[in-house]
């Protein structure tokens, strides 16, 4: 790893000629699937209208989320076999071919088969961009990477629905799909110059461990199967899911080649802990971000220029608060940072709900604010310290499993929304009224699941004082 003797590194270090190319792929592996995520979800209802898929909407994003979380899975080690260079050629070469598949196809069955390979490409390219952060730049950088990609997330936010309605109105539909062949080509340009070649593969006599991968994403599925049945049904489900998820970590920990590290999930370390904060604030966040743009069009009549501008607060909200602690390098900071997120997700929560109920815009925008300062926050100290908290052996492992993690909390997130939103009566709602009180319980969920991923974090940092107080500060990634 790269050399940490200094401390608090600066903006034009990152951009300066040692780490320029590295920032430069990592910035476009986040454009991928950032631009990707707001391009398909602008231009797929004029897709489906076109041919003739409407009831096949909903699976163009499932789809998608669960190969991506699949491939997230197992890009580790992908990695691992083959190397960093050659691991990511495959998976953007597996992403284009998606992009190829869903422009040009003729019939919804086609879509569903392109966006499922473009959510691999994507699952892996970005586990394993992340796997290469403290492979690439020492841990006085790390924050200004998060920094970097939240700031790409805050011009996709807003360039991708412009850019997609752009080409959508005046080209057509298919040509959102496209746009995204030449980034993926710039991308694989990029990193055949900068990464060294397969100098990092260890081949081994692996197990493919495809039962696993199955296991994940079935598990998945059927919770999103869960958001469009009865409350007996979604109960099975979720329940069958679970035990899915179990049996997947257990099969793991007692396999040759694993795919999460040891201590993934377990509430008595620093990596479990953390890895639950990881799911947890997608999970409560997916509240807002599915329900608020809608409610705002159903309940104050806003359109959906005015909703989305709305939305988007957040996003900016994530990038000014991501940049702003991007020099922190003190744990004490980091530690506080990371139990001030999942509070301001949850005060954030109650206050969107609050204001959506009492009509009150001032409030819904700063409530906006906080969850996407929380998010901000909180984020980049949390992943430098899952990474420092790591062995050496598991930190591959531990890296490529956070953006994993974050999309499974998405999917799941959007499906436990829908399912509390159907059990509240919010589909046969008519009135303003209605579904004021529809959404008080799809809030509570989400303020539930926030206050869980709160009580993560405080423990994370019980254990890391803990264990500083005993052996002395850990080394961090560098």
């Amino acid at each position: 790893m790269t050399d940490d003797s200094e401390r608090g590194g600066r903006w034009a270090e990152v951009f300066g000629p040692r780490y320029a190319a590295s920032m430069a792929i990592l910035a476009l592996g986040v454009a991928l699937l950032a631009f990707n995520s707001f391009l398909t979800s602008t231009a797929m209802p004029t897709a489906v209208q076109e041919l003739g898929g409407v009831a096949l909407i909903a699976w163009t994003l499932t789809l998608f989320l669960v190969f991506a979380i699949m491939g997230g899975a197992g890009a580790a080690l992908f990695k691992q076999l083959v190397g960093a260079r050659m691991a990511l050629l495959v998976s953007a070469a597996v992403f284009l071919v998606g992009s190829l598949i869903a422009g040009l196809a003729g019939s919804m069955e086609v879509v569903l088969l392109g966006r499922a390979l473009q959510g691999l490409g994507e699952g892996l390219v970005a586990a394993i961009c992340f796997a290469l952060i403290p492979v690439l730049f020492p841990a006085r950088l790390v924050p200004k990477v998060f920094g970097m990609q939240a700031m790409v997330w805050a011009v996709a936010s807003f360039g991708g629905p412009l850019v997609a309605g752009l080409l959508t109105e005046f080209v057509s539909w298919r040509a959102s799909f496209l746009v995204s062949v030449p980034l993926a080509m710039i991308f694989a340009g990029m990193v055949l110059v900068v990464v060294p070649a397969s100098a990092d593969a260890a081949p081994t006599h692996a197990d493919f461990p495809g039962l696993r991968l199955l296991l994940v994403g079935g598990a998945i599925m059927l919770v999103a199967l869960a958001s469009l049945t009865g409350p007996l049904m979604a109960a099975g489900l979720l329940s069958v899911a679970a035990a899915m998820l179990v049996g997947m970590v257990m099969l793991d920990k007692n396999s040759r080649t694993r795919l999460m590290p040891p201590d993934a999930f377990r509430t008595g370390s620093v990596v479990g802990n953390g890895l639950w904060v990881v799911l947890l604030m997608p999970v409560a966040g997916a509240t807002s971000a599915v329900y608020l743009v809608l409610l705002l069009q159903q309940m104050w009549a806003y359109g959906p220029t005015l909703a989305g501008a709305v939305a988007a607060v957040l996003a900016m909200a994530w990038s000014a608060a991501a940049i702003a602690v991007a020099n922190v390098s003190e744990q004490a900071t980091r530690m506080r940072l990371m139990k001030v997120g999942p509070a301001l997700l949850v005060l954030g929560l109650f206050g969107v709900a609050g204001g959506l109920l009492g009509g009150q815009i001032v409030l819904v925008l700063l409530a906006q604010i906080a969850i996407g300062a929380g998010f901000g926050l909180g984020n980049s100290s949390l992943y430098v310290t899952l990474m420092g908290a790591a062995d050496d052996a598991e930190r591959d492992r531990v890296a490529a499993l956070v953006p994993t993690t974050q999309s499974a909390g998405n999917a799941i997130g959007a499906a436990l929304a829908g399912l509390a939103a159907n059990l509240a009566g919010y589909a046969s709602a008519s009135s303003s009224a209605a579904f004021g009180q529809a959404i008080v319980a799809v809030f509570a969920v989400g303020v539930g699941i926030a206050g869980l991923g709160l009580i993560a974090a405080l423990r994370m940092t019980q254990l890391m004082t803990r264990q500083e107080r005993h052996a002395g500060p850990r080394r961090q990634p560098g």
